[in-house]
């Protein structure tokens, strides 16, 4: 199944929640710790039982590059332990020019064979054109960020009257016009910025952080799309699905949090 055709697959069918597996050695269980790579079977244990409900798997590179070629090990038998049916998201943010560029779409699409990669677009066109033509591929560029400082760049005034980050959505839009496999990154925390270029971002998948420890509300994130019967979207929650507990049942709550925001998600999209 081609990497497009996952996404499509698991939002039409009304899975949105992304679960992001970013490990950190420090907060898993503590019976994990003796064994040969803890992080793997960390992993290993929140897919066994959320593979069913979750609509794709997030990871972000920097928990597994942290401890280097253990960490790499572990992410790349992550990702093959996922399978080929699952939407992969390879959170490396990159954003290079010329072959540097080419070697990190390289990477993460050919070696790593991540469906999907964010992307930084302050380099332009050149910086992302390596990704773009894996067309097979999905690429989220970040646009407006979940984090506080998100307004030190992202939201600063053009001369065209336009916020950078709205200028970022018409170039990404221009982008997927010619290639088919752009999205972009939005944080669920600037909900009224989202509200207010709902019309703009057209119909880009848009992947959204923030929900859950960052403060973003998975209701009115939810609703606003439904408002527009938008279904584009995959809600990345983190650690209150991977952390749900540090105990032994820590796969089996992992499971049950992940259902419960799968069921406040269909319980509104019936109520629109």
């Amino acid at each position: 199944m081609r990497s497009i055709d996952k996404f499509n697959t698991a939002v039409n069918s009304g899975k949105h929640i992304c679960v992001g597996l970013d490990p950190d050695i420090e907060k898993i269980p503590d019976h994990l710790k003796n064994s040969d790579d803890p992080v793997f079977l960390f992993n290993k244990s929140i897919i066994d039982t959320t593979r069913e409900e979750t609509a794709a798997y997030k990871l972000n590179f920097a928990f597994y590059e942290a401890t280097g070629i253990e960490g790499l090990s572990s992410l790349k038998k992550t990702i093959e332990y996922i399978g080929n049916d699952i939407f992969i998201i390879g959170d490396a943010k990159r954003g290079d020019i010329g072959s540097t560029s080419a070697m990190y779409a390289k990477s993460v699409f050919d070696y790593f064979k991540c469906d999907s990669v964010t992307l930084h677009p302050y380099m332009g066109y050149d910086s992302v054109q390596p990704f773009l033509v894996y067309k097979e591929k999905l690429n989220f560029v970040l646009t407006l960020t979940s984090n506080k400082s998100a307004d030190n760049f992202e939201t600063l005034t053009l001369s065209t009257n336009e916020k950078l980050y709205q200028k970022v959505i018409g170039k990404v839009n221009e982008w997927n016009e010619k290639f088919n496999n752009c999205g972009i990154v939005f944080g669920a925390t600037q909900l009224t910025q989202l509200q207010e270029n709902i019309n703009l971002i057209k119909d880009l998948p848009v992947l959204l952080p923030g929900v859950g420890a960052q403060g973003g509300s998975l209701e009115d994130v939810v609703s606003l799309f439904n408002k527009h019967n938008f279904t584009n979207y995959l809600i990345n929650v983190s650690r209150s699905i991977i952390y749900a507990s540090n105990g032994i049942d820590f796969a089996e709550k992992a499971s049950q949090e992940l259902k419960k925001l799968n069921t406040e998600i269909a319980l509104l999209s019936s109520a629109k």
